[in-house]
């Protein structure tokens, strides 16, 4: 519960200061199921906040040592999120003259955002040394339809703090690579188990079926380059949706069209990983057009980008 939008103020209420009625909107508070169950991921529903680090391996190098996080487990917060519109379901099955005990499938479609929040550091506490910036990994559910595409709601606001739901809090800074994937990988591999399977939730009183469509849409510039694994901003390749250099972009204004895409960005790390045509530094990125780290996070291109 924060109360950012009446004072200006950002402030995070501790779970004992909350009413029953407000932790009932928090995840881990609803049975739900998943058909098929979500692979490499506990079945048990009541799961509430968890450590942003658990299950990394503390003796590996990779361990991001200053860290720390915090987060939901992906699925929760999608069921918790349901079970808030619950009334906004109904009253949409109502306004489109459907059955209200229909069960579905209904299709969610979700957007993903991503971005630093900036320097949080206190002035003058004297808490653990944490790095002094934080990222925040949130999503919105932008729609919800049932089967011929009718739209039994829609967010009005889709940019609004009111419904975007932070999952994964995070001390990092948004440019260190290992630290933001090490965090960040788990969540990605629970949202790629949700693509093939149908979650099963009560609303209304009546079990019904749900299926999610992920669209990662809300990345500004920096934290596109960032997960799917290109050089930063300063790099020749001014272009996240295309391989333009500088000079090409500058000679050609009209022409654009977007070529790259998380797939090809996977294949490119490969061949900058194992260089099979024996090349030069200069050569071999020439051929993978600036990708220079591994992308774990499949973004959409949106019409910021730079050329």
């Amino acid at each position: 519960r924060t109360v950012k939008a009446t004072t200006g103020r950002q402030i995070f209420q501790p779970l004992h200061a909350l009413r029953n009625a407000e932790k009932a909107l928090l995840p881990g508070y609803h049975p739900f199921e998943w058909k098929p169950p979500l692979k490499n991921v506990s079945t048990s529903t009541d799961v509430g906040i968890i450590d942003g680090l658990s299950g990394l391996n503390r003796s590996v190098d990779e361990y991001p040592v200053e860290a720390i996080s915090k987060r939901f487990r992906y699925d929760a917060s999608l069921v918790s999120t349901l079970k808030d519109m619950e009334e906004d379901i109904l009253e949409g099955l109502k306004s489109k003259n459907l059955e209200e005990y229909l069960s579905g499938p209904f299709t969610v479609v979700v957007k993903e955002s991503c971005d630093g929040m900036g320097d949080v550091s206190e002035k003058h506490g004297s808490g653990p040394a944490v790095p002094e910036k934080a990222v925040r990994f949130s999503f919105t559910v932008m729609t919800i339809s049932v089967s011929n595409n009718i739209r039994i709601f829609e967010e009005a606001k889709p940019n609004s703090e009111l419904c975007c739901k932070p999952i994964c809090l995070m001390l990092a800074d948004e440019s260190d690579h290992e630290t933001l994937t090490a965090i960040l990988s788990p969540l990605i591999a629970e949202r790629e188990a949700m693509k093939s399977s149908e979650l099963m939730l009560e609303i209304g009183g009546i079990l019904r079926n749900f299926k999610f469509e992920f669209r990662g849409t809300g990345y500004d510039e920096k934290l596109v380059r960032e997960v799917e694994g290109l050089e930063a901003s300063g790099s020749v390749y001014i272009c996240t949706l295309c391989d333009a250099t500088r000079l090409e972009a500058s000679q050609n204004l009209v022409f654009h069209s977007i070529t790259r895409s998380h797939s090809e960005n996977l294949q490119r790390y490969e061949t900058w990983r194992a260089n099979p045509y024996h090349e030069s530094g200069e050569e071999l990125r020439d051929r993978v057009k600036g990708v220079s780290a591994k992308p774990f996070i499949e973004t959409l291109p949106s019409i910021d980008a730079l050329h």
